[in-house]
């Protein structure tokens, strides 16, 4: 009886150990299968990276990157491109939402009727992002097929930002409108879960740390929204408008204003830790890494911040106003400027390490990959660049 237990013991064992090796490959195939779609050095599934709009990537920036392709929809861009496993998805004034494939192949294209300025967002298969008309749509990233949407009483200029609601245990979307409100939709069904209304419009995106969404508006202050009541938590006079996002870092909140102010604000306390003058006017977004913040303005320069204490660590002037905002990728920034130039800095002295000249206005944000770099223009094209 004794040899018959010490059987069963190790045949128990084998089988424990055979159901951990299983479990253990499943778990690696269903990392795998997530990652390849999650934000990381091969994707750039929204306007600044992620949901707290801090504009920095794991991917290192090419320093000669050669033009592999362009592609034209009908009119101006304004939309930032973003990239999902190769597939790159833009807006154009045209009124189209456009798929294009990794070597510059049309996939499909959807017709919202009216401008596309938002940047999209990706998220679990899916495209969503807003139009001039104010609807705000959802569609299935492989096929441009309409799965929902929601209407505003005002145009949507800015990106989506999602999170994650632990007490329904689903993905829920934001963004704002030019009717004051931000928005806030469940991610699956596309219906309506809170509005918070603000005194005027609301230009850029709302960023969120999936506790607070904080953003600021035309109404000149400085918003803290609580994601899961849409509730105000706190707001934050800054006396001016703000056109860009806000990036979020820690405690930390980051921005410009209309005035050529740039702050650090202590959100928790609802205080302004720095803030330092004279750049005319802030309508990109910043990016934020371990130690600096990096911003583009009105007057032509690139600003590096010491993020701490806002001493300004460098700057590079271009040739005409910037309104695209920057991205830290390793080492460097990539950055694109109303002179039609897409430009590679580096990042700790802010030399240029490479530029290229399109020739029209860029106002929005690079989407910036392992290699390869994609922009969108005015003359209507998008562009990518990597190695041939």
């Amino acid at each position: 009886m004794k040899k018959f237990s010490h059987l069963i013991s190790y045949i128990s064992h084998l089988v424990n150990r055979r159901a951990k090796r299983i479990l253990f490959l499943l778990v690696l195939i269903i990392c795998a299968s997530i990652s390849s779609y999650s934000q990381n050095k091969h994707n750039w599934l929204s306007f600044r990276g992620n949901s707290s709009l801090c504009g920095i990537t794991e991917a290192n920036a090419l320093k000669a990157p050669k033009l592999l392709w362009s592609f034209k929809t009908g009119d101006a861009v304004k939309s930032s491109p973003i990239i999902s496993n190769g597939n790159i998805f833009v807006g154009s004034n045209d009124g189209k939402l456009y798929a294009i494939s990794k070597t510059g192949q049309l996939k499909w294209k959807f017709d919202a009727k009216t401008s596309v300025e938002a940047s999209p967002l990706y998220l679990d298969g899916n495209v969503y992002f807003g139009s001039l008309e104010g609807i705000f749509y959802c569609l299935n990233a492989t096929t441009g097929e309409l799965k929902w949407k929601y209407a505003t009483d005002g145009q949507i200029s800015g990106s989506a930002a999602w999170f994650y609601d632990k007490s329904s245990k689903q993905k829920k979307i934001l963004f704002g409108s030019y009717d004051f409100n931000l928005h806030c939709v469940d991610a699956k069904s596309g219906k309506l879960q809170w509005k918070y209304e603000s005194d005027n419009y609301i230009n850029g995106a709302a960023s969120c740390n999936g506790e607070i969404a904080v953003f600021g508006g035309c109404d000149g202050f400085l918003h803290q929204v609580d994601v899961k009541t849409g509730k105000a938590k706190n707001k934050l006079d800054i006396a001016t408008y703000i056109a860009s996002s806000v990036a979020l870092d820690g405690n930390q909140a980051y921005f410009g204003d209309h005035d050529g102010e740039f702050f650090c604000v202590d959100y928790a306390k609802n205080q302004v830790k720095w803030k330092k003058e004279g750049a005319v006017s802030y309508l990109a977004s910043p990016s934020v890494s371990a130690n600096q913040v990096i911003i583009g303005a009105e007057n032509r320069q690139v600003y590096c911040f010491d993020k701490e204490n806002g001493n300004i660590q460098w700057q590079f002037k271009t040739k005409n106003k910037i309104e695209a905002s920057p991205v830290i990728a390793g080492n460097s920034v990539v950055i694109a400027s109303g002179d039609g130039r897409i430009y590679v800095l580096n990042r700790r002295t802010g030399q240029q390490i490479w530029s290229y000249e399109i020739g029209r206005a860029i106002v929005g944000t690079p989407a910036v990959v392992e290699g390869m770099i994609v922009v969108a223009c005015m003359d209507g094209s998008i562009y990518a660049f990597g190695e041939k």
